[in-house]
């Protein structure tokens, strides 16, 4: 299963953010521990009671009439939705129980998912019998917290810790777990044409499903015993005026159908060069970890004009970081190379489900450092003690580090590239974390390790520190009592 994701949302000023911080432990202005991520979400991973999960902020919305549930409010609880599998909504103490708080309780109440309250700002026990006040909202356990005064977090991690879905059971149901697949692109793109000729092709059992939004239609196929659910969005063109044109909404409901969606499918015109919607679009798939395939549509008219190979450079020169993303050269009309295309994708849904284990991880990741260790940091020599692999839809990794601030983004660059030549998932994002681990033998704040436990019995599941002159010890198992870093 993929990472359990718990979504602190609620109106302004309430403190999410704080909640935040309070919960990873540091402040975080930015994402600064997943590779590669440029998003106004903050995401940090958390591990407790013997769970990774992910803390996802949705701070940084702005209201300004408080007495309607705005835009930004409500994009902020669609997130909250399609994403959480546990969610946080935060109210005030301090200032009480405010009209926008009863309305985003009433959003809520729609949703089929855990939901914990957290009364925050009260910073003595008294106040306690003040958060009462916010059962009326009716929504999922209380907890009073005091981030000022560092009340009940514990307590609060505890809750949420009850609260994530059952790991073995989401395991077993992936198998049985049909393909969503998000059809995404620019107007006239030819992405309903992709569609029409899904449905009029043979051997495939096609039903309308009523789709989530006004302006889209899920549509179910099965081609050769295999399941899957197409997701036609609606096309964007660059918008103009953000908040008054309709394409602002046509905008989100993109954006929602790619997190909805176990992969995307992202239509380019031949004809047509590369625009900032597509820019816009990529980069979203990129940010939301999905797996992706770009599709050249109308291939047939304009195949003489660029050839294939031309198109794939033209591709990846424009997104780098999307280097890994297979290309599919498409006639939607005609229909040609489509089932190719589904194929592909059923494979690299396969792909992003796929698990490695911690031995072949870590010997894998031992030639990686081998190859290109990573340089000083400020005279001190960042080291990579293990990684284990902590979910899938991507997969996930998190590596034990003493200095995750040392390791820059291109060297993380470089070691998601090289896992990527390395594991059997090479057309999926990959996910990865630094996590900082003090080991036992360290002393001082330079950096120094003492001598590890030649006698470690888990010796073969962690990398052995390489020094100057060629020897290598092995490093001691990691404590795997709870952090709260």
């Amino acid at each position: 299963m993929a990472v359990p994701q718990v979504v602190i949302i609620g109106r302004p000023n309430v403190g999410k953010s704080s909640i935040f911080n309070w919960l990873a432990g540091r402040r975080l202005a930015i994402v600064d521990d997943v590779a590669g991520v440029t998003r106004d979400r903050m995401v940090h991973l958390q591990k407790w009671n013997e769970r990774f999960f992910e803390i996802v902020d949705t701070g940084g919305i702005g209201v300004n009439d408080v007495d309607n549930l705005t835009d930004e409010i409500e994009r902020q609880i669609q997130i909250a939705i399609d994403s959480a599998d546990v969610i946080l909504f935060v109210v005030d103490v301090r200032s009480g129980m405010l009209p926008l708080d009863q309305k985003v309780a009433q959003r809520l109440r729609k949703i089929d998912k855990p939901v914990v309250l957290v009364a925050n700002k009260a910073d003595a026990p008294h106040m306690d019998v003040e958060a009462d006040q916010f059962y009326r909202l009716g929504r999922g356990k209380l907890v009073a917290v005091s981030t000022l005064q560092n009340r009940n977090k514990t307590d609060l991690l505890d809750v949420i810790a009850d609260r994530l879905p059952d790991t073995e059971a989401s395991q077993d149901s992936e198998g049985e777990h049909e393909m969503k697949v998000a059809i995404v692109g620019r107007r006239n793109v030819g992405k309903s044409t992709f569609v029409n000729t899904l449905a009029q092709a043979e051997r495939m059992i096609v039903s309308e499903v009523a789709g989530t939004t006004r302006d889209s239609v899920d549509v179910r196929f099965e081609m050769d015993g295999k399941s899957f659910v197409a997701i036609d969005t609606p096309g964007l063109r660059r918008r103009v005026s953000v908040k008054t044109d309709i394409d602002y909404y046509s905008t989100h409901r993109a954006e929602r159908s790619i997190r909805h969606a176990d992969m995307t499918l992202m239509f380019f015109d031949a004809s047509q060069q590369i625009s900032k919607v597509d820019k816009q679009l990529v980069r979203y798939i990129s940010d939301e970890f999905k797996p992706c395939i770009f599709v050249v549509n109308k291939w047939d008219l304009y195949n003489t004009q660029m050839p294939t190979e031309r198109w794939a450079t033209y591709l990846h020169e424009t997104f780098p970081m999307m280097s890994h993303v297979p290309i599919a050269f498409i006639t939607g009309k005609t229909g040609k190379n489509v089932k190719t295309l589904l194929n592909h994708a059923q494979m690299l849904y396969k792909q992003s489900l796929s698990r490695i284990s911690t031995g072949e991880l870590n010997r894998i990741l031992k030639e990686i450092v081998a190859h290109h260790p990573p340089p000083l940091h400020k005279n001190r020599k960042p080291k990579i003690y293990y990684a284990t692999q902590v979910g899938v839809q991507p997969p996930t990794f998190v590596l034990m580090v003493n200095m995750p601030k040392a390791f820059s983004q291109s060297y993380q660059r470089y070691l998601i590239s090289s896992f990527r030549d390395a594991v059997p998932f090479p057309e999926v994002p990959i996910k990865l974390y630094l996590k900082k681990r003090e080991s036992a033998d360290e002393r001082d704040d330079f950096g120094k390790v003492g001598k590890a436990d030649d006698d470690s019995e888990h010796s073969d599941e962690f990398l052995p520190e390489i020094d100057e002159a060629g020897d290598s010890s092995i490093v001691e198992q990691y404590d795997d009592a709870n952090e709260e870093a």
